[in-house]
This record gives C-alpha cells, structure tokens and sequence, in this order.
C-alpha cells in the first residue's frame, strides 16, 4: 500500500486539515460542528462529518474517531486513507453503502493531548440516562488516593501500596477497576460525568441528521490503548445481545484469524463498561438494525498505560507544574496511545482496510 504514513499526523491541526483536503478531493462536503472551546495552538476545534454515498441508502456504515481524543491520531490516519483509497469507496459504492466518516468525535482531547473531553469526562463512559441513579464503582473509590497522588512522579510509599494493590488482586483487577467508569470524582480517572458532554450532545444532532434513513448500520470506531502493539482487536460494539454479536463474528471474524470478542463473556482485554458512546445509536436510530465493533490496537502494555494516564490527569489538576515535567507528561501519554513508527501504521491501516471490506460485505449479507 502507499500513501500510509502521509496519512498520519503530528497534530490536531494537521489531521483535521488533511481529512478536509481528503473530502473535498473526493467531492464531498463537510458538516462542521465547532468546538466552544479552542485548541492547544489557539486553533478552531469541531467534530467534521463526512457523507460519501446516496442519500437515501439502506445500508450505512459509520466510521469514527478521536472517541478518546489523544487516539485520534491513530483513528484520523485510517479515515484519510480511507477517504483517499480509490478502490475502497468504490467498492463501498458499488455495493449501494453510504459512509458516514466523523472525525475527531472529541476533538478538545485531540489537540491537547488528553483522552478526555474539555469537562474531564471520558466521552465513553458518559451516554447515559442521567434522570436515572448512575452507576457506582465501589474498586475505583477504593483506589483513588492513590491513582492520583500530591507528587509526580509517585513517591516510593506510592509506588509500594500501587504494586501491593496489583500483587493481591491482579493486573486484571486493577484495570477493570480503573476503567469501568465512575461518577464521583470529577477530576479523577475514567470520569463518566453528571450530565452529557458537548460530544454527546452534537453525535446525536450528528445521527439524526445522517444515520435515521438508514435500515442497516454497521459502525467502526477507531480506539488504541490495549493489546498487543499493532493489533487490532474487534470487540463488539452492540448491547448484550447474541444476534448482534453473532453477526459482528461473521462479519468481522469469519476468517478465524481475528477473533470478534466481547465485553459481556470476558473475551476482550476491555474490562466490562458502562455508558458506551454506541449505545447512542439504539436511541437515535431505533428501527435499524445495528452490528458494531470498537477496533482496539494495542500500544504498550497495561500498567505503562495506565501510569500515562495517571500522569496526564495529575498534571491537569497540577496546572503550575514545571514546564519540563509537563512536557514528559505529555509526551509519554502521546506514546501511551500513538505509536509514530512507519511498521505500526502500516499494521493500523491493513486491519482497518480489511474491516472496512468486511463491513460492506456484511451488511449485504
């Protein structure tokens, strides 16, 4: 393939330049919706959606990124090249299937380097029903003194009761509490907020604008962060539901080499969640049928990711923290989810090209 590590960026500003300047060499005209808030170079922020195929098309496929921000410069990569690649879209086309591209879901998080949304919320964890109780994450109150400490980096006392922690109840554990999503610390990890996001809010404008005529919605969304480097794990994307998960197997894992796991039967490396972004979907589009997968390609290994992710959350409450110490922050939450070689672009783009196929077969089905 060529054209793969051109589709990458060093920035924000960058990647959404080149998805606009792949849009408009395809013909296609963006629907911006700006960021009340502007990026870390003083740049314009927005959710920019896409809409390549006919209108009234049954068959739709939605691909997204930057749910996470910091991940978006894995997830724009593969929608510029997609945008870019000849023989995709014209086999998405063909086969009578609309794409709707939105990037940069989050894109506050995008430019300043942060997984979360400008109100510290993980926009993953924050569609929910909020007239109703919210779920409580007993293991993540338990842990949060010590997730975020006074000092960075962690003093010994820290880094000793962290690895008791780990060493008594597992890795595994560990994670699961961390990520499951929590409600009560504001400035804490995995935040799932008291109310939804402007993200939130501007993807369901988003779906019932582009996604309500479509019967068939199949939905890709780019994430990294767990796994091993450069694989892209399909973990289904669909309410606890054996028909969906049946099909999201058949279309993404009937080749038997990339396996489609799950949340509900402890077959992917994700812990069980709540407040999914997807779940969006069944409110915005309740008579179409859906089949999704969240692509998660692997960076480093969990305890190094999380160790980015405490840092980068103890730096934004620790707003004076020396200009030098902020920068390693930075840059070891960018390399916590962003692997800027030219072999793991080229593993990214590869997978997600083959998912893309598979989804157009798949929804012809």
């Amino acid at each position: 393939m060529t054209g793969v590590t051109e589709a990458f960026s060093g920035s924000y500003a960058e990647a959404r330049g080149k998805f606009l300047q792949a849009a408009a060499a395809a013909g296609l005209k963006p629907d911006s919706h700006v960021h009340p808030e502007l990026g870390r170079d003083g740049e314009e922020l927005a959710m920019d959606v896409v809409f390549d195929g006919s209108r009234d098309a049954s068959s739709l496929l939605i691909l997204t990124s930057a749910c996470h921000g910091v991940e978006g410069y894995c997830g724009s990569g593969v929608q510029v090249f997609a945008l870019r690649d000849a023989e995709w879209r014209a086999r998405a086309k063909a086969e009578g299937v609309a794409v709707l591209y939105v990037h940069a879901l989050n894109p506050y998080g995008f430019s300043h380097i942060r997984r979360t949304t400008h109100e510290n919320v993980d926009l993953n964890r924050n569609f929910h029903d909020f007239t109703q109780p919210l779920p409580v994450n007993e293991a993540y109150r338990e842990l949060q003194p010590l997730l975020l400490p006074e000092a960075w980096p962690p003093t010994e006392a820290n880094t000793a009761a962290t690895g008791r922690y780990i060493q008594e109840r597992g890795m595994d554990a560990y994670q699961a509490a961390i990520t499951r999503g929590q409600h009560e610390f504001p400035e804490g990890l995995f935040f799932g907020g008291t109310a939804p996001t402007w993200s939130n809010r501007t993807l369901r404008r988003v779906l019932q604008t582009h996604a309500r005529q479509a019967q068939r919605v199949a939905w890709i969304d780019i994430h990294t962060g767990l796994g091993p480097s450069g694989v892209g794990e399909r973990i289904c994307a669909c309410r606890d539901d054996a028909a969906a998960l049946a099909r999201a197997r058949a279309w993404w894992g009937g080749d038997g080499t990339t396996p489609v796991t799950s949340i509900y039967d402890g077959s992917s490396s994700s812990a069980f969640l709540t407040g999914l972004m997807w779940t969006s979907i069944y409110d915005e589009c309740p008579d179409a049928e859906y089949t999704g997968i969240a692509m998660e390609y692997g960076t480093l290994p969990p305890f190094e990711m999380m160790q980015a992710l405490r840092a980068e959350h103890w730096l934004n409450i620790q707003r004076d923290a020396p200009p030098v110490l902020a920068a390693q922050i930075k840059q070891q939450m960018l390399d916590a989810f962003y692997v800027n070689t030219d072999a793991w672009k080229e593993q990214i783009i590869s997978q997600a090209r083959q998912s893309l196929f598979q989804a157009v077969d798949g929804l012809n089905s």
